[in-house]
């Protein structure tokens, strides 16, 4: 049997009480080039997710003591482990054991006796297709991107990390925020399953003192719906003139606003998706334009000229 391409990292973990099955599945993932561990129970299951994330996970059903179906909870509860593949193995062909299995986190079901070229390739497809969801979350993550997917009910299905930094902690923070982002979702949700033309494509949300404008992205997949928050800069229209009196780029004015409203060069960064030594860089030519040494004075000047001073009363002259 010729192996399947994949990684030569890629770690398969396989949770079974039965010696014999235990030493054909190890043998052929060996012979196909994984890195291979075994665990004999649910508890030997979870201390071994605790030191090693695997890539896939192999998991008999019915095993005594701690059973496949409340191990695939536990594992699934494990940060590092909530997108790893389990697969059940099992004799119970059941569909209620079955939905069981799906409903406990696990992503495919293969029935007892099998065959391990099969599981092989069932193995290098679910990882291959959770790497590309993982590659695709980081590189969403990576921008800075504040993104949330929700269910035809108003469930949500996913958020990004900068969602979660907005809304704090596991995005709960702010559970009157989230409602009405959610209930506004689920009135776009169900215009657009209604076919009507009007909906609320957009909401501000004053929240974390940070004000941003919700959008509804429309549908992404089968009963799931993206919508984005767009953080709000500060800069105003006294902001904004800047780039007719100094000439300062649209970049670099939003870099100055959030600099006057006391921002970091990693908040500036992870607000507008850009690294901090670009924001750094940005703030080099800020200097410049405006004839000054230092980020406090660039920012008194910006302050200077605040909507309602008076003309001679700007550092502006």
């Amino acid at each position: 049997m010729m192996p399947l391409m994949h990684n030569e990292s890629d770690v398969v973990l396989i949770v079974d009480d039965v010696p014999d099955n235990l030493a054909l599945l190890c043998d052929s993932l060996d012979e196909a080039g994984y890195d291979v561990l075994v665990a004999t129970d649910g508890n030997c299951a979870l201390e071994r997710v605790r030191c090693i994330t695997p890539d896939a996970i192999l998991l008999d059903a019915m095993m005594p003591g701690l059973d496949g179906f409340d191990t695939c909870r536990r594992i699934k509860a494990e940060k590092s482990c909530s997108n790893v593949p389990v697969l059940f193995m099992t004799a119970l062909t059941e569909t209620e054991s079955i939905v069981k299995g799906f409903d406990a986190g696990g992503v495919d079901y293969v029935t007892k006796p099998f065959d391990p070229g099969e599981i092989i390739a069932r193995v290098a497809a679910h990882i291959r297709n959770s790497r590309a969801i993982t590659e695709a979350r980081r590189a969403i993550d990576t921008a800075g991107q504040a993104l949330i997917v929700y269910s035809r009910s108003g469930a949500v299905v996913w958020f990004s990390s900068r969602m979660r930094e907005f809304f704090g902690g596991d995005c709960g923070g702010d559970g009157e925020a989230l409602e009405r982002l959610a209930a506004w979702a689920l009135r776009n949700i169900e215009a657009l399953d209604a076919g009507e033309q009007e909906s609320e494509s957009h909401m501000r949300i004053e929240c974390a003192a940070e004000p941003v404008i919700a959008r509804f992205l429309g549908k992404v997949g089968k009963g799931r719906f993206l919508c984005a928050l767009e953080f709000q800069s500060p800069a105003g229209d006294a902001f904004r003139s800047l780039n007719m009196r100094f000439g300062l780029t649209p970049r670099e004015v939003e870099v100055l606003a959030w600099i006057s409203s006391g921002k970091t060069d990693r908040d500036i960064a992870d607000i507008l998706g850009m690294r901090p030594r670009t924001v750094n860089k940005h703030l080099e030519h800020i200097y410049v334009k405006l004839g000054v040494e230092t980020r406090t004075a660039a920012a008194a000047m910006a302050q200077g000229c605040a909507p309602g001073r008076r003309g001679e009363d700007c550092h502006w002259v």
